[in-house]
């Protein structure tokens, strides 16, 4: 870190991470999504994209960690051969978004994952997420991680828990949150 940047004002904001992983898929079938709504891969997603969804899904989750990067790191990140965002659409709409990591030892790491507000509370974030996990082992991996936190959805970890992720570990960070990047800290973190 250099100096000017350990100078920049910021919010400390302590979470509790949990990580979680699944070692087979889920017994249950996933559901169809509805008429109109479908996964799309980003075949080439582009930074000013990319930095929407993040700050679209994730503005009031305090993801920061991805708005903190240069346009240049952020393009470095989108052309790591083991990574692919994908785009959840209501016909032409935006809806979410997920990201895979292929890791090491045949792992799918689920490393962002979201809807968008407007999206929230209409019953599609199950659906979602069994077709996230089902387009997960469809490579057969060995397993399938994803972390969450406690600046995530509320329903987040009961989500990951209810599809068949157990927890592996949990640790607590402390983030400092650029001030510049103007995101609302949940009341429950401060």
């Amino acid at each position: 870190m250099t100096t000017i940047e350990a100078m920049e004002p910021v919010s400390r904001v302590v979470v509790d991470v949990t990580f979680l992983e699944m070692l087979h898929p889920p017994k249950l079938q996933a559901p169809d999504f509805l008429p109109g709504w479908h996964i799309e891969l980003l075949k080439t997603p582009s930074v000013a994209l990319y930095r929407k969804l993040h700050e679209w899904v994730g503005r009031n989750h305090c993801w920061w960690m991805r708005q903190v990067k240069s346009d240049l790191e952020l393009e470095r990140i989108l052309r790591e051969p083991r990574r692919s965002v994908f785009l959840l659409k209501d016909k032409d709409e935006i809806r979410g978004f997920f990201e895979f990591e292929l890791q090491p030892h045949k792992t799918v790491n689920l490393a962002y994952f979201g809807l968008v507000p407007e999206a929230i509370g209409r019953g599609i974030g199950k659906i979602f997420l069994a077709q996230v996990v089902k387009l997960a082992w469809s490579g057969n991996p060995r397993r399938v991680t994803v972390n969450t936190c406690t600046a995530d959805h509320a329903r987040a970890l009961t989500s990951y828990l209810s599809i068949g992720f157990r927890i592996v570990g949990v640790i607590r960070e402390d983030w400092d949150i650029p001030l510049r990047l103007n995101i609302p800290i949940p009341q429950h973190l401060v």
